[in-house]
């Protein structure tokens, strides 16, 4: 990968000027994913709090080729693009070497409920494209409702705390997982770790196939803490063992931590700071913060368990 200085005289390819909120992980997470693109980026964005901000007519913050789809199809959308450019290069209309990294960045609203099948699709056909999910753990584009990633017992406008129940009463899909099962290179990564990431990036875009990163992308609005902890809430959630950063390739045969928390540290120091986790803290819902706690510490048992077998193979 390239150096930091290297990288510094990159062109930003995500200007300012969009109507994200103060301390939104999307933009940090673009600028990263642009940077580390190893080829001439062509961008594919399904409505999502990145591009309702970014992309309103007549003004644009992106500086690459970009097309704003439906909220379920942006993995089809790309999966056309890559079609189109292999059929191009067959009828002799494009240059064999002139390479592109066709990227579809979703929410995880578009990617783990709404895009699903369409990612699924893409994954199973192979197409050489990259999806990465900017991971904000709700819909947080059209009003902080749970989705699919939203974690066990957190508040949102639809999975409220009173007496009937205390958050969302399920634990968070984990679609790395899912699309490691399709045999796709498949990563999780954090923004905080900006290194990891771009590395990240750049190897799926090189890869000869399908590729999917799920980025931690910690949300002030919707996690309720302050606009300037974003990065530091994200560390956290690494530290903690709740976002780890792996990597799965071989057709989901090797599994890879890339980061080890040298003294891991209990939950309660990332749900304490965000404001969705408040009832965590509230006399008698102490089992909350066990029930939490213990399934991190299976996934991250089982995903130590994963990468000690590819070891071993």
């Amino acid at each position: 990968m390239a150096s930091l200085k290297e990288l510094s005289q990159r062109e930003i390819l995500f200007t300012g000027g969009h109507r994200l909120c103060a301390g939104c992980p999307a933009p940090i997470v673009v600028k990263q994913v642009l940077l580390a693109a190893p080829h001439a980026p062509i961008v594919v964005n399904p409505t999502c709090c990145l591009e309702i901000s970014s992309a309103v007519f007549p003004y644009t913050a992106w500086k690459v080729p970009y097309y704003h789809n439906a909220f379920e199809n942006a993995a089809a959308v790309a999966s056309g693009i890559d079609a189109a450019i292999t059929a191009l290069r067959r009828r002799g209309k494009l240059d064999e070497n002139k390479k592109f990294s066709v990227i579809a960045i979703g929410g995880d609203g578009g990617t783990y409920d709404i895009g699903f099948q369409a990612l699924s699709g893409m994954l199973e056909r192979g197409h050489r494209v990259l999806y990465v999910c900017y991971d904000n753990g709700a819909y947080m584009n059209t009003g902080i409702q749970r989705s699919g990633a939203t974690p066990y017992g957190a508040w949102t406008t639809t999975s409220h705390v009173g007496d009937a129940q205390k958050g969302k009463q399920q634990h968070r899909k984990d679609l790395a997982w899912i699309a490691a099962a399709h045999g796709a290179y498949v990563a999780n990564a954090s923004l905080h770790n900006w290194r990891d990431l771009m590395r990240k990036v750049e190897k799926a875009l090189n890869y000869d196939g399908p590729s999917f990163i799920n980025v931690q992308a910690p949300c002030p609005r919707g996690w309720r803490f302050p606009e300037d902890k974003t990065v530091e809430i994200a560390r956290l959630g690494t530290e903690c063992c709740f976002y780890p950063l792996y990597e799965v390739e071989d057709r989901g045969r090797k599994w890879v931590i890339n980061y080890v928390p040298r003294n891991k540290i209990p939950v309660t120091e990332y749900l304490k700071p965000q404001g969705r986790f408040a009832h965590f803290f509230q006399k008698g819902n102490e089992y909350l913060i066990e029930e939490f706690q213990a399934e991190v510490d299976r996934r991250w048992e089982h995903l130590q368990r994963l990468a000690k077998m590819s070891e071993d193979l």
